[in-house]
């Protein structure tokens, strides 16, 4: 009887150091970090540096040698079709060269080829820009009868507009190439008269057409040689950007792409589509001293350039893909296993892997295909020491 009722009040006693063995030698659940699967809009781009330039521009060169008088011009002034820019004193006639006379003519007729291949160039982006507009308006249709999607619509829209600015760009050139034909057949006449007279009257330069000057070449009074550049003519307000990107990157871009452009000084991201990808690459030795080929992607402003001019900085982001409603997760769960992609589930206090199927990606989150349900919470950062079953807690 003693013996039993040792038993009896001994026993509870051990039970209950055992318990509190258990609970001291416990291991402590894991802090982790975690976040859920969330279905939501998402977007794969390509980030680069680039820089606005304008689309076209002129030099306007000296038609005949002489002394030029000062030019009474500032960067940034207007300039109309016609306006006289300055005005060349001839130098002293010397006996016609054969030779010279020869180039005088012959550049008559090379810039009357250029003027018509210009003017050649107007039609076939007029007719460009008329099939544009008949798309545009046949997609808009399509659009109200939800036969076709805003993605479609907003492209169509983007080539019409793109066309429109190259239309501009190609009465731009062709207005230039007439007036290289004029700029030609004054020279010869110049050179004609020489023939005739032993004394030169001054030949006015005039501008070829309605611009902004963009840079004063010559400003001070001097002898110049013909063919001596000038002074730059341009419009400011057609401004296009060139985006260098890698040409493993490049060639996942397609002209139509959308474009934000970003860090240019606003407040808001401005909107651009790429109009094309130039077809070859150059070198150009990154920060860290590598070689790397690069591409330039030009693209054009779908919604007005704001304040920014000539030769300013921006940073591009050109989307490659995206979709209004995919499940995703941070990138900052996935990890190896295997061939795999796995993640941490966290379930009921525990952790538990899970292999999962991806799709596309960005840096930040990614697309989930397969293997996992909205709202599941994943480990961030999973370390090496996490392990299936493992307790956790989430910090």
């Amino acid at each position: 009887m003693v013996k039993n009722r040792k038993i009896i009040y001994v026993a509870p006693v051990l039970i209950i150091l055992a318990i509190l063995l258990w609970w001291a030698l416990k291991p402590a659940p894991v802090a982790v970090e975690t976040a859920g699967a969330t279905r939501g809009a998402m977007q794969v781009s390509i980030d680069a540096d680039g820089k606005t330039r304008i689309h076209d521009r002129f030099v306007l060169a000296a038609p005949v040698s002489g002394r030029m008088r000062r030019i009474d011009l500032h960067r940034g002034d207007q300039v109309n079709q016609g306006d006289q820019i300055t005005v060349i004193e001839p130098l002293p006639v010397q006996p016609l060269d054969p030779r010279q006379f020869a180039e005088a003519t012959a550049k008559v007729s090379a810039s009357q080829s250029i003027l018509k291949e210009a003017l050649a160039l107007v039609e076939r982006v007029r007719t460009e820009c008329d099939q544009a507009r008949r798309e545009r308006l046949r997609a808009e249709k399509l659009l109200e009868s939800g036969d076709v999607s805003k993605q479609e619509f907003e492209r169509a829209r983007n080539a019409e507009n793109s066309c429109r600015r190259e239309l501009e760009a190609a009465q731009f050139k062709s207005s230039a190439a007439a007036s290289e034909v004029e700029m030609a057949k004054s020279a010869l006449i110049q050179f004609q008269q020489q023939q005739k007279s032993t004394s030169s009257s001054p030949v006015p330069v005039k501008s070829p057409l309605k611009g902004t000057v963009l840079k004063l070449i010559e400003e001070s009074e001097r002898v110049v040689m013909a063919g001596t550049p000038l002074l730059e003519l341009s419009n400011p307000s057609h401004l296009e950007i060139v985006i260098d990107v890698l040409s493993t990157d490049a060639v996942r871009i397609l002209p139509g792409m959308a474009a934000l452009l970003e860090n240019w000084g606003g407040d808001h991201p401005l909107r651009a589509s790429v109009r094309m990808v130039e077809p070859s690459a150059f070198t150009k030795v990154s920060a860290l001293g590598v070689e790397e080929q690069r591409v330039n992607v030009i693209a054009d402003f779908t919604e007005g350039s704001g304040p920014l001019g000539d030769g300013y900085r921006i940073e591009a982001r050109i989307i490659t893909w995206h979709a209004d409603s995919v499940l995703q997760i941070p990138t900052s769960a996935l990890f190896r296993k295997g061939e795999a992609w796995s993640v941490f589930i966290v379930e009921n206090g525990k952790i538990s892997n899970r292999e999962i199927e991806i799709g596309h990606r960005n840096s930040s989150v990614v697309e989930v295909l397969k293997g996992m349900d909205e709202g599941a919470q994943v480990v961030l950062h999973p370390t090496n020491q996490l392990t299936n079953g493992m307790n956790v807690r989430r910090r």
